[in-house]
């Protein structure tokens, strides 16, 4: 089944949100849990979509990246990046 791109990205902004109470950086694999039944190259590609839209930001430890809503976490402040 192909993947609505618009759906995805509401599906994936809702559940980050209602996640952001606990958790604020997910990995891209955490991504693929949302949508089973798709490929992982296209859930990283409406993943990329949000972070070229300013919905999404990676954020980089230097080990590994993950993947947050922008402006949501400890270290959005904290970075003073803008």
């Amino acid at each position: 089944m192909a993947l609505d791109k618009d759906a995805a990205k509401e599906v994936i902004v809702e559940k980050l949100t209602k996640k952001s109470k606990t958790k604020s950086k997910f990995y891209l694999k955490d991504f693929y849990a949302f949508f089973p039944e798709e490929k992982p190259r296209a859930v990283k590609n409406i993943v990329n979509a949000l972070v070229k839209d300013e919905v999404l930001e990676y954020w980089s430890s230097g080990s590994t990246t993950m993947i947050g809503l922008k402006g949501m976490g400890k270290q959005a402040g904290a970075e003073g990046e803008e």
